[in-house]
């Protein structure tokens, strides 16, 4: 008796690569386990106005103590937060701007410069009676403006992840 070795199917899936096996698939399915788009998109939303917050080093820990009170994925947020870095930058003049608008404040406006020039050479007391109702400014305005943007991102980004979680779900056989 002869073995006839048996060409594959048509049908049959391709080999994935190392990459794809060890690498790729354990990042997604980190990424995936138990969330539905909804939540994906919930966690992007909050994720994105948290990463935002006008205070250099406290959006991690935000991020991380919002995600463990809603129950949000961490690894989507630590990731959403750490290439939100250069518009955090960015937003912070811009709440400071929008918080004084806000407060009615006088035209005392500085530059990224001169807070840091005053950081460098004062004290941390004269730091914060210089440029305290800076950070009051920023928070107001985050505060004003970070349920607009959750509302905004959340529905915008609601039915698109939507549609993407059902091009990846293997479409169902009817009976």
């Amino acid at each position: 008796m002869t073995v006839v070795p048996v060409a594959p199917s048509a049908s049959a899936a391709p080999r994935r690569g190392f990459w794809q096996r060890r690498v790729v698939d354990p990042i997604v399915a980190l990424l995936t386990h138990g969330v539905t788009p909804d939540k994906v998109a919930a966690t992007l939303a909050v994720g994105t106005a948290c990463s935002l917050f006008p205070f250099l080093g406290f959006t991690s820990l935000l991020n991380l103590a919002v995600g463990f009170r809603l129950r949000m994925n961490q690894p989507i947020l630590q990731t959403l937060n750490q290439l939100l870095g250069p518009v955090q930058l960015v937003m912070i003049l811009a709440y400071v701007r929008a918080g004084e608008w806000l407060w009615r404040a006088g035209d005392d406006h500085f530059t990224i410069g001169d807070m840091l020039r005053v950081f460098r050479d004062a004290s941390l007391g004269e730091f914060l009676h210089r440029f305290g109702w800076a950070g009051v400014h920023a928070f107001t305005s985050w505060a004003a403006t970070a349920p607009l943007l959750i509302a905004v991102l959340y529905y915008g980004l609601r039915p698109v992840i939507r549609h993407l979680a059902a091009l990846r779900l293997p479409r169902r056989s009817s009976p």
